[in-house]
């Protein structure tokens, strides 16, 4: 399939649709679902089902992303005196607090590897600057977006948040600097390309962010949408359709559920629907699924939510919501009729995904350590890793199953990527590819 054949199946495909398409574009893949069903992938992640695994330059939160054969991965590279420091910093786990540093110096690195070996095959090196977050982020927990014509990096050191569009194979489109990050957390959200469009949640603490739209083709800002919000976001937006019209979804501790025409920026609907008197953060990205768009927020002790909201005549409606084993970080993923929730502890959770009526909830065995990746899918079994390195599965069906994990041996913090039978991992130094 060429370039822009595959091109018009992302572009005109009808949502309802989106998670059997050929390609993993953005975090979690097409429309931000995790699923990608065409083949599945082996349950087990070992010698005899490795295809390949390299050493990736420098570190990184962000997942790959994956356009025909190449991929698309962000990495930072920490320089002079900083690169030992940088080595130990949030490593700590299993209950071990970690250190969480000063300012280090970093060189971001946009890397385009052969996702059929592992190859590198262009590398464009990009800034220095001093990156400070907590001590669970990273210089590069931005996860790339990626068409047939460009791939879109975005990071954001205190100083200046940065997005650069590269073509396939590496020559600089545009830079686009948009100021500074407020956020003790640091950056760490990642762009979508939407039609002509790069996306990006840009909530910011204090009031001083927004949500921004660029030319994708010039890197010009197109639109922009004025927010209040008192913490940091790292929600991703979604598409949805509603009321014959497909419209962009923030998720947001103080705005809640926003619904953004995409042409100019106006907001359609807003709605609050978190609760406001303890702080709490959007972390996790919104899903779409049976005409739903779901979405959680919370903030560590204080109480999570997962709300699942339906747009009709420009108004928002809840429809279910849970507040027990809610995810903090981990985003949620819909298989099929039903919704899984699987939190930072590792207690799993599944919900017919019309209702919320709870099917099951289950400790998953064998997680160590918290779980700051969230969940794929082929359609038949659901894969996430915990942060010492192993990759747990679970059956995607209404009855719990577990099936087992593979211990990958290193700090995981990442997001996996699916497609053509074929899981991709990142893990502390390695990137990693394992399939039938």
């Amino acid at each position: 399939m060429n370039r822009f054949s595959l091109f018009c199946i992302l572009t005109t495909v009808g949502i309802s649709h989106l998670q059997a398409d050929p390609a993993w574009p953005r975090f979690r893949g097409v429309n931000g679902s995790g699923v990608n069903s065409p083949e599945t992938v082996p349950a087990s992640l070992s010698d005899e089902t490795r295809k390949w695994s390299v050493e990736i330059p420098g570190s990184g939160h962000g997942s790959p992303v994956i356009f025909g054969d190449r991929l698309f991965l962000l990495s930072a590279v920490p320089q002079g005196g900083d690169a030992a420091e940088a080595k130990g910093a949030g490593k700590g786990k299993k209950g071990k607090k970690a250190k969480g540093g000063g300012a280090l110096a970093y060189q971001w690195l946009a890397l385009c590897l052969d996702r059929n070996s592992g190859e590198t095959l262009w590398e464009k090196k990009f800034d220095q600057g001093k990156f400070k977050g907590h001590r669970f982020n990273s210089a590069a927990s931005s996860t790339p977006a990626v068409d047939a014509e460009r791939v879109v990096f975005a990071w954001g050191p205190p100083d200046q948040l940065t997005v650069v569009s590269l073509s396939h194979e590496g020559e600089l489109q545009w830079k686009q600097d948009l100021g500074p990050v407020v956020g003790g957390h640091g950056f760490g959200g990642s762009p979508i390309l939407y039609r002509d469009l790069v996306v990006l949640n840009n909530d910011q603490e204090k009031q001083s962010g927004n949500l921004l739209a660029l030319d994708a083709a010039t890197g010009k800002t197109k639109w922009t949408v004025d927010r209040r919000s008192e913490r940091i976001s790292y929600s991703v937006p979604c598409v949805y359709e509603a009321d014959g019209k497909e419209l962009l979804v923030f998720t947001n501790w103080q705005h809640g559920f926003t619904a953004i025409d995409p042409v100019d920026g106006s907001v359609v609907a807003e709605k609050s629907v978190f609760y406001l008197e303890t702080n709490e953060r959007a972390i996790s990205s919104p899903i779409v699924s049976g005409g739903l768009v779901i979405g959680t927020c919370g903030f560590t002790a204080n109480p999570k939510h997962c709300v699942a909201m339906k747009l009709e005549g420009g108004e928002w409606k809840e429809i279910w919501r849970i507040e027990k084993s809610v995810p903090h970080i981990p985003s949620l993923i819909a298989v099929g009729e039903h919704t899984y929730l699987i939190d930072d502890a590792g207690i799993g959770t599944c919900v017919v995904t019309a209702t919320g009526e709870e099917l099951w909830r289950s400790r998953i065995p064998g997680v160590e350590g918290s779980i700051f990746g969230s969940p794929v899918s082929d359609g038949k079994n659901i894969f996430f890793a915990d942060e010492s390195g192993n990759v747990h599965v679970i059956a995607a069906s209404p009855g719990f199953e577990s099936r087992g994990a593979s211990r990958l041996g290193e700090l995981c913090r990442t997001t996996p990527a699916i497609i053509g039978g074929t899981i991709y991992v990142r893990t502390e130094t390695k990137l990693s590819a394992y399939g039938s």
